[in-house]
C-alpha cells in the first residue's frame, strides 16, 4: 500500500497554503513543510497549464536546492494555483479593492481552476495539473463585500475559498475535482505518487 512505502521517505509540501496542508494530511502521509522562496512573476508567452506547471516546479526546484546534502529518500510535493477567466488570470488579490473587482467579474460567469503538482527527488522530477470548471451564481455587491470583509480571501487565486462561506451560496456547481480547486487535487495525487515512488 502507498501509505507504507511513502514512510521511509522525508516528504516536503513546498507551499505556505493551509488548505494544501490539510489536504496532505487527510491523505495520511507524514511530511513536513517549507514555504519555498521564489519569485512568483512567470514568462508572459505561457499558456494558462504551463504557468502553473513553472511555478510549481520553480518552488519544488528551490526546495530541493535547500535541502541539498539531505536523505536521499526526500520527496517534494510543490503545488501552484491559477484562475483563469477566458484567456485573464487571476492572481491572488492586491488588496480589498483587487479582491472585491476579482469576484465581481467571476459573478455570473464560468472560469476554469488550474492547479499543477510537482513532485521531485534529488534525481527527477514529474509535473501534472488538473483542472476544474467553476460556475458562480449572480452574486450582489453586498453578498461580495461581506465575504471579503469577514474572510479576507487576499492568500488565495481568484479571491475565493471554495470551502468557504462564498462556495456555500455562490457556486452553482463545479465539473471536476472539488479538492482540486481547495488547491489540491489529491486523488490524481494519489495515482501520480503511486507511479513516481515505484
Amino acid at each position: 500500500m502507498l501509505i507504507q512505502k511513502l514512510k521511509s521517505k522525508d516528504i516536503i509540501l513546498a507551499s505556505r497554503s493551509p488548505r494544501r496542508k490539510e489536504l496532505l494530511s487527510a491523505l495520511g502521509l507524514s511530511f513536513r513543510v517549507v514555504i519555498p522562496g521564489v519569485n512568483e512573476n512567470y514568462p508572459g508567452e505561457l499558456g494558462r497549464e504551463e504557468i502553473a506547471i513553472c511555478l510549481a516546479e520553480r518552488k519544488a526546484a528551490w526546495v530541493i536546492k535547500q535541502e541539498k546534502g539531505g536523505s536521499g529518500n526526500l520527496l517534494v510535493i510543490a503545488s501552484d494555483t491559477i484562475v483563469c477567466k477566458d484567456s485573464k488570470i487571476f492572481n491572488k488579490p492586491p488588496d480589498r479593492a483587487g479582491a472585491i473587482k476579482m469576484l465581481k467579474e467571476l459573478s455570473g460567469n464560468k472560469h476554469s481552476v488550474i492547479t499543477a503538482v510537482c513532485l521531485a527527488n534529488n534525481e527527477r522530477m514529474k509535473s501534472f495539473y488538473s483542472e476544474t470548471l467553476v460556475y458562480f451564481t449572480k452574486l450582489q455587491d453586498e453578498e461580495i463585500k461581506f465575504y471579503v470583509d469577514n474572510y479576507e480571501p487576499y492568500d488565495k487565486a481568484g479571491s475565493y475559498g471554495i470551502q468557504e462561506w462564498i462556495g456555500y451560496i455562490g457556486i452553482e456547481k463545479i465539473e471536476g475535482s472539488y479538492f482540486n480547486v481547495m488547491g489540491l487535487p489529491v486523488q490524481r495525487l494519489y495515482r501520480e505518487l503511486k507511479n513516481f515512488i515505484e
